[in-house]
């Protein structure tokens, strides 16, 4: 039987309505809306169309939205000037630098420059502290979307064997931690497998739970599924005039019991968590006053 597609979007929407409703009760109590500042530099159309999606997210859910664009030949110090007047900025509550960065621009003193209490990427190492405490100030975007994929396709953590194949700080490392805590979506023993995994597919064949993240095209194949498994795929990768993920889909969703789609999956939960960020950074900053 072919595998359900666990439709990204649809969650999301859902999502997106009662972070609309918060972000109305934080506008109504505080007297502005939550705000979040997005720095974006040259024009590289893919960050562009993803900056642009997640000011249009903002608009709808009632959140204000604004677009610092710097030329591409922008220095360290000058980027480094404009996080710094961000942070300075009582109006902008979270704040998102985004990557990838030009070649002169060396990104982990920039993402660490951002103040912690408006870092709503989770990038900052205090945040990212807090969360490998079990005690997060924000939880990252993408794996928090994942996370709440599962939760509402009514997917089975507690117990399960969830193997992440990609090890970056952006996705596999911090679901990692997420998925290895206690919770309801969560106890769950992880294997994260990278480039230099050994008998990789042996591995992955053992997951309850497979998450896709390394950002090849089409990995992840049907022989290296278990059957029955719930597949997660978090890579998109332009090939020709397609928008593929790491997961070959046609052919494992023959072997899955559930998976996400590319697109329509993984994409439209990463933003709706950088919404739910801001407003919880709005509501930091309220109570910090």
């Amino acid at each position: 039987m072919p595998a359900t597609i666990i439709d990204g979007r649809q969650i999301a929407e859902k999502l997106r309505a009662d972070i609309a409703r918060d972000a109305a009760e934080f506008h109504a109590a505080a007297g502005i809306a939550p705000h979040l500042a997005a720095v974006l530099l040259g024009d590289d159309p893919a960050s562009a169309v993803y900056v642009k999606n997640k000011r249009l997210a903002c608009e709808k859910a009632g959140l204000k939205s604004t677009l610092i664009q710097l030329p591409a030949a922008t220095t360290q110090g000058e980027l480094l000037a404009v996080v710094e007047r961000l942070n300075a900025d009582v109006s902008v509550h979270g704040i998102l630098v985004q990557l990838p960065l030009p070649k002169q621009i060396h990104p982990q003193p920039i993402l660490d420059a951002v103040a912690p209490l408006k870092d709503v990427d989770c990038f900052h190492p205090e945040n990212v502290g807090l969360l490998s405490q079990g005690r997060p100030r924000f939880l990252p975007c993408t794996p928090s979307g994942v996370q709440q994929i599962l939760i509402h396709a009514g997917v089975k953590v507690p117990g399960s064997h969830v193997a992440i194949v990609g090890r970056s700080d952006l996705v596999g490392r911090p679901l990692a931690l997420m998925l290895m805590q206690k919770g309801p979506a969560a106890d769950a023993t992880v294997t994260v497998c990278h480039s230099r995994t050994r008998d990789l597919a042996q591995i992955t064949r053992t997951a309850d739970i497979l998450v896709a993240a390394m950002g090849q095209p089409e990995f992840i194949k049907a022989e290296m599924v278990k059957p029955g498994a719930v597949v997660i795929d978090v890579g998109t990768t332009r090939v020709g005039e397609r928008i593929v993920g790491d997961v070959d889909f046609a052919r494992v969703s023959e072997v899955a019991a559930a998976i996400t789609p590319v697109p329509r999956g993984v994409g439209p939960m990463t933003i709706t968590m950088l919404l739910a960020n801001t407003v919880a950074a709005a509501r930091l900053h309220g109570a910090s006053q």
